[in-house]
């Protein structure tokens, strides 16, 4: 699988590429990278924003993160290992609650570019997953009518999407009420 997503990145990120604004182009930057001695091939994906990485989606940290948090479920509610169903209920479950704290592996931002990729814009805005969201935000699709009614809504989002919001903001030349403090890289 790993292989054949490969080889559809480069077609993937032309699409993406494609679809950024045109005040954003050349700013924004999608890449992969795989690691080729890690034991299933995969690597990260990253954004980069004016040449500076601002979004890291690293498998190996997002694989980490949902181990710690597979283990802390069993703790907290006392279940045995020996279960294969409640296993998979919770590694399922740990994988969901590390993406909504921003953790991403590669394999989640190939999974949110096809995902945003075959749905409307506007169901992509409303996305749960902030890799979807992210895109949305930087869409040409999306104009600055949009961008002023996400205004208020986008400060109960994460500090990644607002930014994006933002950087989009700015780059449109629309005033926004609050600029986010130094973003932390994610």
């Amino acid at each position: 699988m790993t292989a054949l997503r490969s080889q559809l990145w480069s077609k993937l990120k032309k699409r993406l590429d494609n679809l950024t604004c045109d005040s954003l182009k050349g700013r924004v930057g999608f890449t992969v990278t795989n690691y080729r001695k890690a034991h299933d091939q995969m690597g990260r994906a990253f954004i980069t924003v004016d040449k500076k990485e601002v979004l890291n989606m690293c498998t190996i940290t997002s694989d980490i993160r949902i181990n710690r948090k597979e283990r802390e479920i069993h703790r907290i509610n006392d279940i045995s290992y020996d279960d294969y169903q409640k296993n998979h209920e919770i590694s399922v479950t740990a994988h969901e609650l590390v993406k909504k704290e921003g953790i991403y592996a590669q394999y989640d931002f190939y999974d949110a570019v096809e995902e945003f990729l075959n749905m409307p814009i506007e169901k992509a805005l409303k996305s749960d997953d902030m890799v979807i969201k992210i895109l949305a935000l930087i869409d040409r699709r999306i104009g600055k009518r949009t961008l002023h009614l996400l205004k208020e809504s986008i400060q109960q989002e994460l500090e990644i999407i607002q930014y994006f919001y933002h950087l989009r903001c700015e780059a449109e030349q629309i005033e926004y009420s609050q600029r986010p403090g130094k973003l932390k890289v994610y």
